[in-house]
């Protein structure tokens, strides 16, 4: 098992598969990493859709790649459909007082655990927020209700873990009061 600083230096957005099929037992291991996330008053509102038919993976991979957006997304091996399942009447009541979507911060912090989990287990990712959504709902026969809040692509990756360009931390974060950036 890798040391948790050594997976948050290997995941990266991965842009470049190799033609391998990922494993049904280490795409199981990131969904389960998911489904262990915390949300707001334990609602997961998220449903993970894996799309590894070729024929239906070509599909929305098309619905990904317009614009010259995401063109990677027919490379990798598998997508995986993140649907935002429902919302609780809690969540969305303390939404609407504090005007924040609680629900969007939940599926953001389960995808994290996905994607540093495939990181823990040599696969590689990269989340999408580009996409035809009505063309994806339909052809994964998603309710009209639901939202598709993020795609993940998910992989073998063709190209080596690159040295991470950050701010450095003095720039953004301070202690005791808000420091405005220069």
């Amino acid at each position: 098992m890798k040391p948790f600083s050594e997976l948050i230096k290997r995941r990266q957005s991965t842009r470049a598969y190799i033609d391998k099929p990922v494993e049904r037992e280490k795409i199981l291991q990131c969904i389960e990493a998911a489904r262990l996330a915390p949300s707001a008053y334990n609602q997961q509102p998220w449903n993970f859709v894996v799309v590894d038919d070729p024929q239906l993976k070509e599909q929305v991979a098309e619905s990904t790649a317009s614009l010259g957006m995401n063109k990677f997304a027919f490379q990798a091996p598998v997508l995986v459909v993140v649907v935002l399942d429902k919302e609780h009447v809690m969540s969305s009541l303390g939404g609407l007082v504090k005007d924040k979507n609680f629900c969007d911060y939940d599926v953001g912090m389960a995808v994290n655990q996905f994607c540093l989990q495939a990181a823990e287990l040599d696969l590689d990712t990269c989340i999408m927020g580009w996409f035809k959504e009505e063309k994806i709902k339909k052809l994964l026969q998603v309710d009209k209700k639901r939202r598709i809040a993020l795609m993940i692509s998910l992989g073998y990756s063709e190209v080596p873990v690159r040295e991470k360009k950050r701010k450095p931390l003095e720039e953004m974060s301070s202690w005791n009061a808000y420091r405005k950036q220069k």
